[in-house]
């Protein structure tokens, strides 16, 4: 069921009004507590939520249902906030599921594979995307554990690449698999958002290996899971996939 359907005209409006303005995070972080009770009110209306296969069921069915919200309300043309030199953060944090010293070496013979929905599934060499046109962006990393940091980064704009290779911009997702075993997917809309890039430098120099060269996903619009490090495939294709994360729980669409 669309969740449309299940407000009135006036309360849905009101909702996304309140959305509008959720420009900083606190308020975007009460939008998403805002769609989780409206969840749980759909859920609760159909089945019981008590221990055991039920209650994974109603809060994977809650899930979906915020998922389908935020995609539903998700402006491809606003910004996400962009920050000065001086707010940088310094020293930037890594993050994995994995330590610093564990971060995968691309190697040598490292390309970036192109499959799915694209005309043109050459590979492509780093020196290759060096070449097109750069992006730069000072955007802030927001980690689903609670923390933030905020970092500098470079690269070529993730539309005008998947326009370069020819994919098929009606198609639904794009699934960027990685070389540390991580993967994730990401809307098309969101994929096509100017901010979206795939970055190969960090404070202007060369992508480090802790931060995920030598191919980075970078999505500010979303929260941090989703800008997965070490891509070494990109798939364009119709196929919903969960990604590392989602199977552990956390919502699909993840937007800020």
């Amino acid at each position: 069921m669309q969740w449309r359907k299940l407000l009135s005209p006036s309360d849905r409006d009101g909702f996304v009004k309140d959305a509008a303005k959720s420009l900083d995070l606190p308020s975007r972080r009460l939008f998403l507590k805002r769609a989780a009770g409206i969840g749980t009110i759909a859920a609760i209306t159909g089945v019981a939520i008590v221990d055991g296969p039920s209650a994974e069921k109603a809060l994977a069915s809650m899930s979906k249902f915020n998922d389908r919200a935020q995609a539903w309300l998700f402006d491809p043309t606003r910004m996400a906030k962009t920050y000065s030199q001086a707010e940088i953060t310094r020293p930037y944090p890594f993050n994995a599921f994995y330590e610093a010293k564990d971060a995968p070496e691309a190697g040598e013979t490292y390309e970036l594979l192109v499959g799915g929905l694209v005309q043109n599934k050459k590979a492509w060499k780093v020196e290759a995307l060096q070449a097109l046109p750069q992006a730069t962006q000072i955007t802030q990393h927001v980690c689903i554990e609670g923390w933030s940091a905020i970092g500098k980064w470079r690269g070529v704009r993730l539309r005008d690449f998947l326009v370069r290779v020819g994919a098929d911009l009606r198609a639904k997702y794009v699934t960027f698999n990685c070389l540390d075993r991580y993967s994730t997917q990401i809307d098309m809309p969101s994929a096509l958002h100017p901010q979206t890039v795939l970055a190969l430098s960090f404070l202007d120099e060369a992508l480090p290996k802790m931060y995920g060269a030598p191919v980075r996903l970078r999505v500010p619009t979303k929260l941090g899971f989703k800008s997965a490090k070490h891509v070494y495939e990109i798939v364009v294709s119709n196929d919903y996939v969960e990604g590392f994360w989602e199977r552990q729980g956390y919502n699909w669409f993840a937007g800020l």
